[in-house]
């Protein structure tokens, strides 16, 4: 049993919002109160002096891909202001590489270089290697023409359900692949093995608790819960991870009856992972009205409302929720529409009312705007996706860009808020995110001094419970997490500053002193 003790503390429990001590034992907080009283009451306990730190619960991050963040890790970074900066790094790690290995990079966003890169720019650096670069966004991909030619890549070949291949006049493919396109590369570059994932997750994590996480929501495929799994046998699995699974594997799951909330408190299962349409970036999110300036193309919607309510039907036999990736305001309404069916089978066939998500809910028309709390459907948002997509937003959406990323609207309306990152289409670190939540600026402090719409600026306290209160509610946990209070588990983190007084700029170069995840420390530079 230890007493943290000469703290400020911020506990997020609204009967006793701040302390000065904790007392912890067997991973959980026993009390929370006045430094000296607790030492009275807890005598045997050990003290450890905070020396005036501040303490706060532990952040989950309720969007991130563990397996592509981690392996992210190891590729090249492309996200850079010029393309030219992209080639160079590419060659030089072309001349580290063997011939014919995979060259494998991250990050770029054609819409900052000014057009799609073409892939005779990869092939005047890489002759003798495939080379392989996912975009931001996660939506796209830049190959070359050797990774193309290993793939069976030619004129002739057909675009992919849900895809496209891009092409020039010619009908030659330049080397672009959108959505669904990507898989016809990515199935044939060599892949890591479960232990290789598993090596680069727990490799991962202790950056994760430098930036102040003690948890995750998941949402990558079979792989990556293997490996969580793998970690957590050994005992090293110290992120909490709330791991959703992917729809094609809903006939599976199903099958077998595998429920939501299956697992412990290190690793559960969350929801079925449904996509309903693609990005912003590449211009693939489902729209009702044109994309300015592309009078044809209003983005790719996946299904429609109807379709996803029978695999919401299907995962709520067996007690599991979905949670679903829309972007475009036509994708959040199909959406909303399949919510509104499944609320009303729930009630019908007297099942529990699950916690469905919405992942993203980047931009929603006027007349969707009040559903998700009339569902009690969670808003799971990414703020730092706001400040990194602004000018695309105005750009491309125009005065719709007045409806996108709208937390502040949300909350207001009263749907349940979780924040996150969408890592590696952003960065992790939550300090990012709370500062871009309660701004809407870049870290340049662009736009303006009031920020980005401002008027969907959140306060510290709204956008620090999305990271803490809502991101346990979404996880179910709400008991036992997102709080410094009696019973709940000990995930926390010691700062040198205070968010909730610092000036915002500040917030970007704030990290973890010491993280604490079940009682434990796992990190610490104390």
């Amino acid at each position: 049993m230890i007493i943290l003790h000469n703290a400020i503390i911020h506990t997020q429990n609204k009967s006793q919002p701040n302390a000065s001590a904790l007392v912890i034992d067997q991973g959980k907080i026993i009390a929370a109160g006045e430094t000296n009283y607790l030492f009275n009451h807890f005598p045997r306990a050990k003290g450890q002096d905070m020396r005036g730190r501040v303490i706060v619960p532990g952040l989950t991050d309720a969007h991130l891909h563990l397996h592509q963040y981690s392996l992210a890790l190891q590729k090249i970074d492309c996200e850079v202001d010029a393309k030219e900066e992209c080639l160079r790094r590419v060659a030089e790690r072309v001349k580290t590489a063997k011939p014919g290995e995979w060259i494998l990079g991250h990050g770029w966003n054609q819409n900052e270089w000014g057009g799609w890169p073409h892939a005779s720019e990869l092939d005047a650096i890489a002759p003798n290697n495939p080379v392989y670069l996912t975009a931001k966004s996660l939506h796209a991909a830049w190959a070359n023409t050797k990774a193309m030619q290993m793939a069976g890549i030619t004129s002739s070949t057909p675009d992919p359900h849900n895809g496209q291949i891009q092409r020039d006049e010619k009908g030659d493919a330049t080397g672009i692949l959108l959505e669904t396109a990507m898989e016809l590369v990515g199935r044939v570059i060599p892949e890591p093995t479960i232990q290789e994932i598993a090596d680069s997750i727990e490799k991962a994590q202790h950056k994760l608790w430098k930036m102040g996480l003690t948890g995750v929501h998941d949402f990558d495929r079979r792989e990556s819960f293997m490996a969580l799994q793998a970690l957590h046998a050994e005992k090293k699995l110290k992120l909490r991870v709330l791991k959703n699974l992917p729809v094609e594997l809903l006939d599976e799951i199903h099958a077998i009856g595998l429920r939501g909330g299956f697992g412990d408190d290190m690793l559960r299962i969350g929801n079925v992972k449904v996509f309903m349409d693609g990005a912003l970036g590449p211009h693939t999110a489902a729209m009702f009205q044109p994309y300015i300036g592309e009078e044809n193309n209003r983005g790719i919607l996946n299904m429609d409302g109807e379709e996803l309510f029978e695999h919401g039907r299907k995962a709520a036999q067996v007690g599991l929720g979905l949670t679903v990736h829309a972007i475009g305001d036509r994708a959040n309404h199909e959406v909303l529409n399949a919510y509104e069916q499944l609320r009303k089978y729930e009630k019908e066939n007297h099942l529990p009312a699950l916690r469905h998500r919405i992942e993203h809910a980047q931009v929603i028309h006027p007349d969707d705007a009040p559903r998700l709390a009339k569902l009690n459907v969670i808003a799971s948002m990414q703020p730092i996706h706001a400040t990194s997509d602004m000018l695309m937003a105005d750009q491309f959406w125009g005065e719709r860009a007045k409806l996108a990323y709208d937390w502040k609207d949300q909350i207001d309306l009263g749907a349940p808020l979780a924040l996150g990152s969408d890592a590696p289409v952003e960065s992790p670190n939550p300090f990012w995110g709370l500062r871009a939540a309660v701004t809407r600026q870049r870290a340049d402090g662009s736009p303006s001094a009031d920020g980005w719409r401002a008027e969907q600026k959140l306060s510290m306290p709204e956008a620090f419970a999305g990271y803490t209160l809502g991101a346990a509610y979404a996880a179910h946990m709400e008991d036992r997490l997102g709080k410094l209070a009696p019973g709940f588990l000990a995930d926390l983190i010691v700062l040198e500053q205070d968010p909730f007084t610092c000036n915002p700029t500040e917030l970007l170069t704030l990290e973890s002193s010491a993280t604490m995840v079940n009682g434990e420390w796992v990190y610490s530079s104390l």
